[in-house]
């Protein structure tokens, strides 16, 4: 055994209650990994720094920014509750992702991997692929938008542009990670700067934006799906997929006060994140909300209003505001676009939001399951009073993201101008495929939980005794093919293991 004065605690492999106490102690041969001090200090805090920012973009994409002018054009300040509302609660589910990933050293899809079996886990990756695609699709346009907007260059080129940009920023990992988190947490700040200025130009009365930030209110025909859009588009599936990967760019000491410390500093930073995010949101619906609402709109502008989106937008900023405002929102647009399109996350939009809120469940269940298991986090299982929290928060958004899905396949049998033979297929298959659909959730969400290898630290006289009374026994393969890329401590040369 390991001298016992060691500073870095040993660690064993464990699956159900067997130890595996002659498993080897191997280093994580993964070199590009940000090394974080093993130190108790608040400086750690700046070796977090970048996952949050990566983020944050899926909440100030082109689609959000659409859905954002259109409920301030269209309810002023009324609707601003609901982003606060939406923030908070993403952050709790995103800090869940952090710390699946930041315990068990494995992101949600290896997670996923590993617990169902072939068909589900097929049917999980098909549609996280068509939605990722689904994603992509508004965020490259709202930036071929903005490069029409600021140099008139042609959509379909500037969809080719983006498209040949997005490759090569992405390139930037083969530098490291961080140059990659330093482009986008500049991006970011650009666009906060230019709506920022935004804000300067169009001069909301500040109290009527505090009182829509925290009176909910839900007045005016719409107001309600509106809210229900903005309040289901703020928890995105991949970024729950996305957080719990980019976490493991660190490696973290192997200790319970590192564990901790860095399930900490990953809230803080997520949550400064979102918080910007969340400020730009505000802004946007903020400057929308008082520019259509202003009183010297002409018939033109007050149209534009009515049916707001981004291309109609930069000519109601500049016709009323000055052009320099339509151009500070063609450069956040594009800074936004660029972003999006590099982090492939998510866009509500129309068709496309169906296919998100379809996709949605099977990525949040998962993450709220495996996070609430104590096979699989050990002694980090979320506590009951935050798995009772975060099982709300995961029901509501869920609930009305499938409350969408349904009422829209609804709206559809409604309005058509299919022949009733054509319908009556539809409704036969479509109701078939959401009791298919349902059936799967519940799949989800009573399958029991595998029993799965965890990390133990040896930190007590109790837990090195049972090594070396074990020590005489044969050894144990660990139960896991993926054991070698985990981040477990460097043992010293000078270290004998009994």
């Amino acid at each position: 055994m390991a001298d016992s004065n060691s500073g870095q605690p040993q660690f064993i492999a464990s699956i159900g209650n067997q130890s595996f106490a002659n498993a080897p102690l191997i280093q994580n041969a993964d070199t590009d990994q940000i090394v974080v001090p093993d130190r108790k200090s608040w400086k750690n805090l700046f070796a977090y720094i970048g996952p949050g920012f990566l983020v944050s973009i899926a909440y100030i994409d082109p689609g959000n920014f659409e859905t954002d002018l259109q409920a301030g054009a269209q309810y002023k300040y009324g609707l601003l509750w609901i982003i606060l509302m939406s923030s908070c609660a993403a952050l709790v589910i995103q800090s869940l992702a952090a710390k699946l990933g930041v315990v068990t050293g494995k992101h949600l899809a290896e997670h996923c991997r590993a617990e169902y079996p072939r068909g589900p886990n097929f049917i999980l990756w098909v549609l996280a692929e068509i939605a990722i695609v689904a994603c992509d699709i508004p965020e490259v346009i709202g930036t071929a938008f903005a490069l029409n907007m600021l140099f008139n260059i042609p959509v379909w080129i500037g969809v080719l542009l983006t498209g040949l940009s997005t490759l090569i920023l992405l390139a930037l990992q083969q530098y490291g990670v961080r140059k990659l988190e330093f482009f986008i947490t500049l991006l970011v700040l650009t666009i906060a700067g230019c709506f920022s200025a935004e804000l300067g130009y169009a001069k909301p009365v500040a109290s009527e934006v505090l009182d829509g930030l925290f009176v909910p209110q839900l007045k005016g025909n719409g107001a309600t799906g509106l809210a229900i859009s903005l309040l289901g588009a703020m928890v995105m599936p991949h970024n729950l997929f996305l957080h719990s990967a980019l976490v493991l760019s660190r490696r973290i000491p192997r200790s319970v006060r590192g564990i901790k410390e860095a399930c900490r500093f990953y809230m803080i930073e997520s949550g400064f994140a979102l918080m910007v995010a969340f400020l730009i949101n505000v802004s946007v619906i903020s400057v929308s909300g008082a520019v259509c609402n202003s009183s010297n709109l002409n018939p033109e502008d007050q149209a534009s209003c009515e049916d707001l989106d981004l291309n109609k937008a930069s000519f109601l900023l500049s016709n009323v505001l000055g052009n320099w405002s339509s151009k500070l929102f063609a450069i956040a647009l594009l800074a936004s676009g660029q972003s999006s399109t590099i982090t492939g996350t998510y866009a509500g939009q129309y068709v496309m939001q169906m296919i998100l809120s379809f996709e949605l469940p099977f990525a949040l269940i998962p993450l709220l399951k495996f996070t609430s298991s104590e096979t699989k986090m050990g002694t980090y299982v979320n506590p009951i009073a935050v798995s009772v929290v975060t099982w709300i928060i995961g029901s509501l958004i869920m609930g009305i993201n499938i409350y969408y899905l349904v009422t829209s396949f609804i709206h559809l049998l409604l309005h058509s101008h299919w022949k009733l033979v054509a319908v009556v297929f539809l409704e036969i298959f479509g109701f078939s495929g959401v009791a298919i659909y349902l059936a799967a959730i519940a799949y989800l969400v009573f399958r029991p939980t595998k029993e799965s290898t965890q990390l133990l630290a040896l930190t007590t006289p109790e837990s090195r005794q049972m090594v070396n009374d074990s020590s005489s026994t044969s050894v144990c393969r660990v139960p896991r093919e993926d054991i070698v890329s985990m981040q477990l401590p460097q043992r010293s040369p000078t270290e004998d293991i009994d």
